[in-house]
């Protein structure tokens, strides 16, 4: 049988469950602003964080599902709450300008280029 995988998990920009340290690491080495990426909540179970660097700092805004499957982003004050059906949506809207954001996501941050590293050191070693 086959595992289905969730909407989150097929998203290139989900890390799962990264600490804080470690996506503020990751950010950190993507080094531009507008870089961005999702985990999972460390506070609220079954929440998500979208993280994004602005100026040298990790901007976390938290991401939930309702119980009719829409999903939404805390954005800051006074911003009207926004609904999409799918994740990725959100994301697309949070690529314009003054959503309530720090700044527009502009470079995503994949999981892909996290598991590369490792992946080539452990082949090195075997080699020997």
């Amino acid at each position: 049988m086959c595992k289905r995988v969730s909407e989150m998990e097929a998203l290139p920009v989900y890390h799962g469950a990264i600490s804080r340290e470690t996506c503020e690491r990751r950010l950190g080495e993507a080094g531009k602003d507008g870089s961005y990426l999702i985990r999972d909540s460390e506070s609220v179970p079954g929440a998500y964080c979208l993280c994004v660097l602005y100026n040298n700092l990790v901007y976390t805004y938290r991401l939930q599902q309702n119980n009719g499957g829409s999903w939404a982003a805390e954005t800051a004050p006074g911003q009207q709450k926004r609904l999409f059906r799918k994740v990725k949506n959100l994301i697309s809207a949070f690529e314009k300008p003054d959503q309530g954001i720090a700044i527009p996501l502009l470079y995503p941050v994949t999981i892909q280029n996290q598991h590369n590293s490792p992946y080539m050191h452990q082949t090195q070693h075997s080699a020997n």
